[in-house]
């Protein structure tokens, strides 16, 4: 008789709690931040921010760009609406709650378009804007494992025999690891050591 799986998960409930709150957090700063910068820019006052701390690491700088309004308005609100979504998600898993297959669905679009967007973030940021944006290094150090760990949860139960599933069942934190090397990598090796500078 097949071993039935468990549809909840409290690694994963963990994560989507914790990972989603501290996305939340940063996602609230980003956006009190960018109120005080037009706010600034109103009373043609100059101000750096909190997460600016040199050149090449501003939040400030990133958050004027074009790319901090991806789609004509701040890209935090994104973050405030999809992590908020993700902590009630992962709250309800952590109570053993059964979420109905549209809900996970639902879950691993949204995990796709948060991952797609960051990556394209990432690419704007280190190559086109040259800087770095801390709280926005934050979104992005949580939205891999929770993209990969409810990928793999999904593939687990919807495709068990896909090899792709059983790679990622097995191999989920090495998976995290490698992507955070080749994200650190192409900072280290776009900015060298002009980060402290």
């Amino acid at each position: 008789m097949p071993r039935v799986r468990p549809t909840t998960s409290r690694p994963l409930a963990a994560l989507l709690t914790i990972g989603g709150a501290l996305g939340l957090v940063a996602a609230f700063q980003l956006t009190v931040d960018k109120f005080v910068l037009q706010q600034n820019t109103i009373d043609g006052k100059q101000t750096s921010l909190g997460c600016d701390f040199s050149a090449f690491i501003s939040c400030g700088d990133v958050m004027q760009s074009d790319q901090g309004e991806a789609f004509g308005f701040p890209n935090s609100i994104i973050g405030l609406i999809g992590f908020s979504v993700v902590v009630t998600l992962g709250v309800l898993l952590w109570s053993r709650v059964e979420l109905p297959a549209w809900v996970r669905g639902g879950l691993q679009l949204g995990v796709i378009f948060g991952m797609t967007f960051v990556t394209w973030l990432q690419f704007q940021s280190i190559y086109r804007l040259d800087r770095l944006c801390p709280w926005c290094l934050v979104v992005w150090t949580v939205m891999i494992p929770m993209f990969v760990a409810v990928t793999s949860w999904n593939l687990r139960d919807w495709r068990p025999e896909n090899p792709v599933s059983r790679f990622l069942e097995n191999w989920t934190v090495l998976v995290v690891l490698l992507w955070y090397v080749a994200v650190a990598s192409a900072v280290w090796f776009h900015f060298g050591d002009r980060l402290w500078a």
